[in-house]
């Protein structure tokens, strides 16, 4: 039995808790911390905790426990003693928010507001916040003091603790799911089967939708190391795994989830797995898993292949990493490609719900604007391996341009004239974001083809054409001040001239007609319903692009030297938001190379594979951005040889390299005399569609490059200050 004494003490101490326990609200934390000039970190050092636990009470989403309350309570009242909250009704009134300026190309477009409520991607951390609180013991308080101070952006209830959590075992052993902001979650769940329930029901995790008839996106769960042993799933896949791309058969996890009562899709459970419970009523009840051990993130997608971060990186910052990517794109839903093509769904859902208004019952109704079903594929439209093609072609038949579409990007190269190899540099200059560029106000068909024979040209009606492009020459548009010899055909990927009859793509052949050339079309498969299907998926993927080099530094406002100093000093601002910009960036070139996924082994040849069930399986529409692509540079490169005298000697995809007398590409890019550049030429500057300097080297290095290779070849890709760029995007 405790003595007299020994309980008064204990009670002293308990009424002295009591009184010091009283905190002030988080706004009021962070602001008397900030009025002192104190930082999180010098606060976590004199407490002796972690600066992350800090910010969980500064932000309200963890309250301190003893011992540190106290200290922090007696700190917080000897400031609040030193730096009294000002009288709020002697503030000024806030300034008026400002309207967004409409976007226009090719002007520059402005920065996005920053995309609520994701955090900044910050360095590693070396180890795990030591404070959390479970979703399910949220204090309403904390909650509403939070959304005090939150940004004006709403934030859906259902999905307030962010897209995604990945989720670890720390060093007491605990699996906690590290979430978007900093928010630490305390996770209950024993097994894997629980795991996907808790997320269902507690986690409160997901991504509203991106349109108003589309739907919710489901919570992702990254699993680490630590969880999958934790959780009995092997560190990586067997080989035969690896090849199959799913766990095998008969594993006691996927016999757990038999045993729940949940299911899992066709795919199996692999790197990118889904586990779901049949849905209640409208609600889904679905997990998405990623699994970087297994490949979940290839390196050539996500990651710096040169200098992999991925495998090293502390859950905390591959949160806040794949966070920044799903709130300013959406969230992962496997590779940067197919999250691409998921992208466009979600912002063209195929249906909606219609009510019948005589009966009030919902029914299923098709969007105009949208690709709603399946439809006749065309023989020129489709790769070699299609099965309509199956005994049309002679075995290793290789198709003509008459008898297959061959809407591809550029990859020339030409040998330097004898002025060109006077002088000293080769300039490599980059075109942003070129494929999301040129889908952007696209008119694509949303609908089958209709067949024509000996039709008049059409530019409204996207599809495909047969007709001779042969005695198109584009430099007779500048009545001969262009030496149309250095410069590639803008009707072939190889720049070689047409020599006969080909399939292309409307954009193509209207370039011919704004060259001022007749065209006959011999015949052509054009689709009669159209649409900018792509324009919100671009504006998407512009708009994450433009943030995201932003926080790099890098604003739409800059032009000229100014944006090269920017750019060369992005490259070390933040490794991970690097990372973020090319995922963004992959995610456009591998959203449009989906729109024509060919079959990769699956089954095979002239056997239907599983691609050609989707709706978004359509050639023509990739056929029509990449025959965008091209069009769009060789009009720049006519009009700054128009302007300058200044011609390509390479281009690989997006990437274009032009002798200059300089090491910049201010040295032999065209101005006007004021300064600004040549109308219609390449411009610098972040935008898509705009150019940055990829590279610098020698004509002797070149030279020496084609001596070594026997001949001329194609440096375009080669010539890299940035060995991240000039990739295709």
């Amino acid at each position: 039995m405790p003595t007299e004494d020994e309980l008064f003490s204990a009670v002293d101490a308990l009424l002295e808790q009591v009184a010091q326990n009283d905190l002030p609200a988080p706004a009021e934390r962070k602001r008397l911390r900030d009025a002192a000039g104190l930082s999180q970190a010098q606060i976590a050092k004199v407490l002796d905790t972690r600066r992350e636990t800090v910010a969980s009470w500064e932000s309200g989403r963890n309250e301190p426990r003893p011992p540190q309350r106290a200290a922090y309570a007696r700190l917080l009242e000897k400031l609040a003693e030193r730096f009294p909250a000002p009288d709020e009704t002697s503030a000024p009134d806030p300034e008026p928010a400002a309207v967004p300026e409409v976007f226009a190309e090719p002007a520059p477009v402005p920065a996005p507001a920053p995309h609520a409520p994701a955090a900044p991607v910050a360095a590693v951390r070396p180890a795990a916040s030591s404070t959390r609180t479970p979703a399910s013991s949220r204090r309403p308080g904390v909650k509403k003091a939070a959304k005090r101070s939150a940004p004006a952006t709403a934030v859906d209830g259902r999905f307030e603790n962010g897209p995604l959590a990945v989720v670890d075992v720390d060093d007491d052993g605990q699996v906690v799911a590290y979430c978007v902001g900093g928010l630490v979650l305390d996770v209950p769940a024993k097994t894997l089967p629980a795991l996907v329930d808790w997320t269902v029901e507690e986690a409160r995790l997901g991504q509203a939708r991106l349109h108003r008839h589309g739907k919710d996106a489901d919570p992702v769960l990254v699993l680490t190391a630590a969880a999958l042993e934790r959780y009995g799933l092997p560190a990586e896949l067997s080989p035969e795994e690896r090849r199959a791309g799913r766990l095998a058969a008969g594993h006691k996890v996927l016999k757990q989830i038999a045993r729940a009562g949940q299911q899992l899709t066709q795919r199996g459970f692999g790197a990118w797995a889904r586990v779901y419970r049949v849905p209640e009523g409208s609600r889904r009840r679905c997990v998405q898993l990623c699994i970087p051990a297994w490949g979940a993130l290839p390196v050539e997608e996500w990651d710096n292949k040169n200098a992999p971060q991925l495998p090293a990186m502390h859950a905390a910052d591959l949160a806040r990493f794949l966070g920044t990517y799903a709130e300013r794109v959406m969230t992962p839903r496997g590779t940067t490609a197919v999250t691409g093509l998921e992208l466009m769904t979600a912002l063209r859902p195929p249906t909606r719900a219609q009510k019948d208004e005589a009966t009030g019952e919902f029914s299923q109704a098709f969007n105009d604007d949208a690709l709603t079903r399946l439809y006749d594929v065309v023989e020129c439209e489709v790769p070699d391996e299609h099965p309509i093609l199956k005994g049309k072609f002679a075995r290793h038949h290789q198709r003509t341009p008459a008898e297959m579409l061959m809407e591809e990007p550029y990859s020339w190269c030409r040998p330097l004239t004898d002025d060109e190899c006077m002088q000293p540099y080769l300039v490599a200059i980059d075109v942003n974001m070129a494929f999301a560029a040129a889908a952007n106000g696209l008119t694509v068909g949303l609908n089958g083809a209709t067949h024509l024979k000996n039709p008049a040209f059409d530019p409204a009606l996207p599809g495909s054409w047969l007709v001779d492009l042969s005695h198109v020459d584009p430099a007779h548009a500048f009545g001969g001040a262009v030496d149309g010899g250095r410069l590639p055909s803008p009707f072939t990927p190889t720049g070689e001239r047409p020599t006969g009859p080909a399939w292309y793509a409307t954009p193509t052949v209207a370039y011919a007609v704004e060259l001022g050339f007749d065209v006959a079309p011999i015949e052509a498969y054009v689709r009669t319903q159209t649409g900018r299907y792509l324009d919100p998926w671009y504006k998407r993927l512009r708009d994450a692009y433009v943030a995201t080099m932003a926080d790099l530094g890098v604003t739409t406002t800059m032009g000229g030297q100014e944006f090269l100093d920017a750019m060369a000093r992005s490259k070390d601002a933040d490794p991970a938001l690097a990372l973020v910009l090319k995922a963004i960036k992959a995610t456009a070139k591998g959203g449009i190379g989906k729109l024509r996924q060919r079959n990769r082994g699956q089954v095979p040849y002239y056997e239907p594979w599983p691609a050609l069930e989707r709706k978004t399986w359509r050639p023509d529409i990739r056929a029509a951005v990449l025959s965008s692509v091209r069009v769009s540079m060789h009009r720049k490169m006519l009009k700054t040889a128009a302007a300058a005298g200044v011609y390509p000697v390479a281009i690989g995809t997006d990437a274009l390299v032009y002798p200059s007398p300089g090491p910049s590409p201010l040295d032999f890019l065209p101005h006007t005399p004021e300064g600004k550049p040549a109308p219609g030429s390449f411009r610098l500057g972040v935008s898509p569609g705009m150019v940055k300097h990829q590279g610098t080297q020698t004509v002797l290095w070149a030279e020496q490059q084609f001596e070594e290779q026997g001949g001329v070849f194609n440096i375009a890709n080669l010539i890299k200050t940035d060995p991240a760029a000039g990739e295709g995007e």
